[in-house]
C-alpha cells in the first residue's frame, strides 16, 4: 500500500457548543453587490460568508428594514443555504433604501452575533419612475465628425442638501460635472445595449457636490456605441440625447427635483472637437468661446429603461513608461511594457497653437516605428492643440485604444522626453479579482498574465474579440470558449448575465443567435458561435450556483435547439454556414479543416444536452426528458455517420478538432471513446506533438487528452515553445493573447494585417485547464458554485510546484502542490459551508473532506 501522510493544519469545525461565535461577513445582494446604490432588482436575494472557525451553517435568520422599520424577519430557518437566499417580504419600490442583517447557527447549534448592517438602494426601476424627458441640442451640426455636445442646467437650493441622488441615462456616453467637479468615476457610461430595446441608467450620490445657493449641472455627451462609427453596417450618424433626474432633500425637509426638460441649455462648442472609439479624440484648448442655445425634447421608444445591472467601465490601473526611443526625428515612442486598453494620460510641455499628435500601437516594426496596419481603418489617434505655452496634464474623454506603445509628435523642438510624460490608463469593466494561478515556471506565469490582460482589455462593457482595430464586437464564439476561464479570474457574473440579456433580445424568431451581440451582422450564424446561448449559461451556473441564469435563458436555449432541429435531417446537420475551427494553424483556409456539417451536428447535440441539464436543474422534468432524448438521438446519428467501428473518422477529414469535440461533448459510445482518443493522439504525434486546433478545438484539447489518460502529452502540448503553441507567442514578445498563433514572429514579421489582433482572448481558454488540473481546483457540476469541489492536481514534469486560489461564494478555496525531497506535498483549503473530494496524483480518491486546511505528503507517482 502506498504511504500517505496527512496533516490537518486547521479544522474550521471547532466544537464550540452553544457559546457565541463571530458574525457572518461579506454580505452581498444579487450578483455579489456590496451596498449598491441604484440597484436594479426589487426582488433581491442575499448572500453572506461564515467566519473561518465554522464548518457548516445549520440555520439562519435575516432581518430587513425600510426607513428604520423592520419589514421582514425570516425567523430562524433550518437551512445550510448562505448564498442567494431570496427575499420574501413586502414589495419594494423605486429608490427604496433597504437595510439588512443576518445571523446564523453553526453545525453544533452555536448562535452567531448579528452581522453589521448592510444595505442596498434601488434605482429608478422603469420608465414610469422617471419624470424627466429626453433632450438634445436644438441646433444641428455635422454628425459625421463624431462631435461632442454639452448640456447644462443652473438651479438654486435654499438650504444645504441632506440627501441627493442623480439618476442618468444617455443615448451615447457621458461625463457628469456638478459645480465644476467630476461626479462619476465611470467611463463610457451607460454602456452598450440594444438601445431600441433596453437602456441602462446609473445612480450617483451627489450630496457632497451640492451647495446652498447657485448650482450648475453640466453633462458632456459623446457618440459612443449609440451614435459613433461601428463596423459591419453602413454608418448613419445620429445625434446623442440625455435623460437625467436629480432628487434632493435638504436639511429643512424640502424636496427639489431637477429633470431634463426645456429649461436646459446646449452647445456644440468647446475644446473637444471630436471623440470617437475607433478614431480617437481631437482636443483644441483654444476653443473656449461658448454659445449656449435651446434644447429640444424627443421621445425615445426604448421598451425598457432600468438600472445598469453590472459595474461600468472604470480606471483600474496606471502603467509607467519603461523606455523611450526616437526612431524618426521628432517622433518619440514611449514603451509601457504591456499591451493594454485605455488611453495615454499626458504630462507634457506644449507650444501655443501647436498640435501634439498621439498615436498608438501594439507592436513596433523592425526599424522601431509603430506598427498600425492591423488597426485597419481605425485611426486611433488623439490630438491636442495648445492655447498657450506651458505644461499640460491631459487625457481624452470618449475614446479608448488598444496599445503598448505611444508615439508623440509636435513637441517643442528642444524637448527632452521623460518617462513621466506618458502614463497608460487602464480601463475596463470594474470587476473584482477572484482567482489567482502561479507556478514554478515563469513562462507559464507569463501565460497566465497574458490571459488576464486579454480579459481586462476585452471586457469593456461587453466581451469583445479585440480592443484596437475597427471592430471591437461582442463575438459569441470567442466569448463562449473563454467564459469558464473568465469566471475564475474575475467576478464577472453580473457582466455575463447582462450580455446574455442582450443576446436574448438579438435572437431571431427562428432561434438563430447572431455571431456578434449586440447584433451588427444582421443575423449571420455559425455553430460554435450560436451556442454561446447554451454554453455560457451552463458554465456560469456550474461556477456560481446561480439558477436564475438558467431560468432567464431557458427559452433562448430552447429556441436555439429548435433552430438546429429545423436544419437537421435524421439527426444530422447536412448543410450550414460556419466560421469553422477559426484560424486553425496549417489549415487550407482560415475556417479550418473540420467541416461545417460535422460542427453543426456536434454543437446541436451538445447544446441540446446542456438544455436538458438546465431543464433538470429547474425541475422541468418533462422538458428534461424530451431534450435528453433528442440529444441522445442526435448523438447516435452523429456517431454512426462520422465514426467507424475502429473509432476512426469517416465522412469527414481527420482533424484534431473533430476528435476533440466528439470526446469533449461526450458524443461517442463508451466502446469508441478510447479508440477516438488514440486517433487524436496519433494526429498530435504526426504534428510533432503540436496542436492543430483553432478557436473551437483549442479550449478542449489538453482536457480531452488528460481525461483520456494522456496527461503527459497534454502537458507537452501546453509547454512546447515552437509554433504553434502558447509559449511560441510569448517568445515573440507577447504580453497578451494573440488572434493567431503567429501574429508575429522574429523571422517572418507580421501576419495578415486584415486579421491580426495582438489582444484576442480566445486562446486564453486554456487557463481553465491550468486552474482545474495543473493546480487542481475544479468545480463540481452536481454541487455548483463550489459548494462541493475537487482538488485534483496534475504533477507536470515541467514544474516543481503550482498553486491556485479562488474566492468562491463561500470563501477562499485553494489547491496546490510542490516537489519536496523526492515526494509531493499537496495543500487544500476548503472554505466554510463546503466540502471537497481530493483526488491524489497516484489515483487514490480520499473520503469527502469538510471545511479546513489540509496538507498531504505522498510518494512521487
Amino acid at each position: 500500500m502506498k504511504s500517505l501522510s496527512c496533516i490537518l493544519v486547521s479544522l474550521f469545525a471547532s466544537g464550540l457548543g452553544a457559546q457565541a461565535i463571530q458574525a457572518p461577513h461579506s454580505l452581498t445582494v444579487g450578483e455579489n453587490f456590496s451596498n449598491p446604490i441604484g440597484y436594479h432588482d426589487a426582488t433581491p436575494d442575499f448572500s453572506w460568508k461564515l467566519p473561518a472557525e465554522v464548518a457548516n451553517q445549520s440555520a439562519y435568520e435575516i432581518q430587513v428594514a425600510r426607513s428604520g422599520k423592520c419589514i421582514w424577519d425570516s425567523g430562524w430557518v433550518l437551512s445550510d443555504q448562505s448564498v442567494r437566499v431570496p427575499y420574501n417580504g413586502p414589495a419594494l419600490h423605486a429608490c427604496d433604501r433597504i437595510d439588512w442583517q443576518v445571523r446564523f447557527r453553526d453545525q453544533d447549534g452555536a448562535e452567531s452575533s448579528w452581522s453589521p448592517p448592510a444595505y442596498f438602494e434601488l434605482g429608478l426601476l422603469s420608465r414610469d419612475d422617471w419624470s424627466a424627458e429626453w433632450i438634445r441640442p436644438e441646433k444641428e451640426t455635422d454628425l459625421s465628425r463624431e462631435p461632442v455636445c454639452r448640456l447644462r442646467r443652473c438651479f438654486s437650493l435654499p438650504a444645504p442638501a441632506k440627501r441627493a441622488r442623480l439618476h442618468i441615462a444617455a443615448l451615447g456616453v457621458y461625463e457628469l460635472r456638478l459645480n465644476g467637479q467630476k461626479v462619476n468615476h465611470d467611463f463610457f457610461a451607460n454602456g452598450w445595449t440594444t438601445y431600441s430595446n433596453r437602456i441602462d441608467s446609473l445612480t450617483y450620490d451627489v450630496t457632497p457636490y451640492l451647495k446652498t445657493g447657485g448650482n450648475e449641472l453640466e453633462v458632456t455627451l459623446g457618440t459612443g456605441w449609440y451614435a459613433g462609427r461601428l463596423c459591419f453596417r453602413p454608418w448613419e450618424p445620429e445625434p446623442t440625447a440625455l435623460l437625467l433626474q436629480l432628487e434632493i432633500i435638504d436639511t429643512e425637509g424640502t424636496t427639489t427635483e431637477i429633470t431634463t426638460d426645456r429649461q436646459w441649455e446646449a452647445t456644440w462648442d468647446g475644446p473637444i472637437r471630436s471623440s470617437s472609439f475607433y478614431d480617437g479624440e481631437i482636443y483644441d484648448a483654444r476653443q473656449t468661446q461658448t454659445e449656449w442655445g435651446p434644447v429640444t425634447v424627443i421621445d425615445h421608444p426604448a421598451v425598457s429603461l432600468t438600472p445598469k445591472p453590472f459595474p461600468p467601465v472604470r480606471q483600474t490601473d496606471a502603467l509607467q513608461v519603461r523606455n523611450i526611443t526616437e526612431p524618426e526625428t521628432g517622433r518619440y515612442v514611449f514603451d509601457l511594457g504591456q499591451n493594454m486598453v485605455g488611453w495615454a494620460r499626458l504630462h507634457i510641455p506644449i507650444v501655443k497653437d501647436r498640435t501634439v499628435t498621439v498615436r498608438f500601437a501594439e507592436m513596433l516594426k523592425q526599424d522601431g516605428t509603430i506598427y498600425t496596419e492591423n488597426y485597419r481603418s481605425a485611426r486611433s489617434t488623439d490630438a491636442y492643440t495648445a492655447a498657450d505655452n506651458g505644461v499640460i496634464d491631459w487625457q481624452p474623454h470618449f475614446t479608448f485604444h488598444g496599445f503598448r506603445y505611444v508615439e508623440l509628435s509636435g513637441l517643442p523642438a528642444d524637448a527632452a522626453p521623460q518617462n513621466d510624460w506618458v502614463e497608460g490608463i487602464v480601463l475596463h469593466t470594474d470587476m473584482q479579482r477572484t482567482g489567482s494561478f502561479s507556478s514554478s515556471l515563469e513562462m507559464l506565469n507569463r501565460l497566465q498574465r497574458n490571459i488576464e490582460w486579454g480579459q481586462r482589455g476585452n471586457f469593456v462593457d461587453i466581451p469583445t474579440d479585440c480592443p484596437q482595430r475597427d471592430e471591437r464586437m461582442g463575438w459569441t464564439g470567442d466569448a463562449q470558449v473563454f467564459c469558464p476561464t473568465s469566471l475564475f479570474n474575475y467576478d464577472c457574473l453580473a457582466f455575463w448575465k447582462s450580455w446574455l440579456h442582450t443576446m436574448r433580445e438579438a435572437q431571431t424568431e427562428t432561434g438563430r443567435i447572431p455571431d456578434v451581440v449586440p447584433d451588427r451582422l444582421q443575423h449571420k450564424t455559425s455553430p460554435g458561435w450560436m451556442d454561446a446561448a447554451t454554453i455560457i449559461p451552463w458554465e456560469i451556473y456550474v461556477r456560481t450556483g446561480d439558477t436564475d441564469v438558467l431560468a432567464d435563458n431557458l427559452e433562448m436555449m430552447e429556441k436555439l435547439a429548435g433552430f438546429y432541429r429545423s436544419m437537421a435531417e435524421d439527426g444530422l446537420i447536412r448543410n450550414i454556414n460556419a466560421y469553422g475551427d477559426w484560424l486553425q494553424p496549417h489549415a487550407r483556409s482560415k475556417h479550418g479543416d473540420t467541416p461545417a456539417p460535422f460542427l453543426g451536428t456536434a454543437y446541436y447535440a451538445y447544446s441540446t444536452r446542456l438544455l436538458a441539464n438546465a431543464a433538470g436543474v429547474l425541475g422541468k422534468t418533462e422538458k428534461e426528458q424530451r431534450y435528453r432524448a433528442e440529444a441522445d438521438y442526435v448523438q447516435t446519428a452523429f456517431s454512426a455517420h462520422y465514426f467507424d467501428t475502429d473509432a476512426k473518422l469517416k465522412n469527414a477529414p481527420e482533424t484534431q478538432t473533430a476528435y476533440v469535440l466528439a470526446l469533449a461533448f461526450d458524443l461517442l459510445p463508451e466502446s469508441l471513446r478510447a479508440g477516438a482518443a488514440r486517433h487524436l493522439v496519433r494526429l498530435v504525434h504526426e504534428a510533432d506533438d503540436h496542436l492543430r486546433t483553432g478557436f473551437l478545438g483549442t479550449p478542449y484539447l489538453t482536457r480531452v487528452l488528460d481525461d483520456a489518460g494522456y496527461s503527459e502529452l497534454a502537458c507537452k502540448v501546453l509547454f512546447t515553445e515552437t509554433y504553434p503553441s502558447w509559449f511560441y507567442s510569448i517568445n515573440q514578445g507577447a504580453t497578451t493573447m494573440w488572434e493567431r498563433w503567429n501574429s508575429y514572429c522574429h523571422e517572418e514579421g507580421f501576419g495578415d494585417a486584415q486579421m491580426n489582433s495582438f489582444n484576442h482572448y480566445a486562446y486564453g481558454a486554456v487557463g481553465q485547464w491550468m486552474y482545474e488540473r495543473i493546480a487542481g481546483l475544479a468545480p463540481d457540476p452536481a454541487h455548483p458554485g463550489y459548494r462541493h469541489f475537487f482538488v485534483q492536481p496534475l504533477i507536470a514534469e515541467q514544474l516543481d510546484w503550482a498553486h491556485a486560489e479562488l474566492e468562491t461564494p463561500y470563501g477562499l478555496a485553494a489547491s496546490g502542490w510542490k516537489r519536496e525531497n523526492g515526494k509531493i506535498g499537496i495543500e487544500a483549503v476548503i472554505p466554510p459551508n463546503t466540502t471537497a473530494t481530493i483526488k491524489l496524483p497516484d489515483g487514490r480518491i480520499l473520503p469527502t473532506m469538510a471545511a479546513g486546511i489540509y496538507r498531504f505528503v505522498i510518494e512521487h507517482p
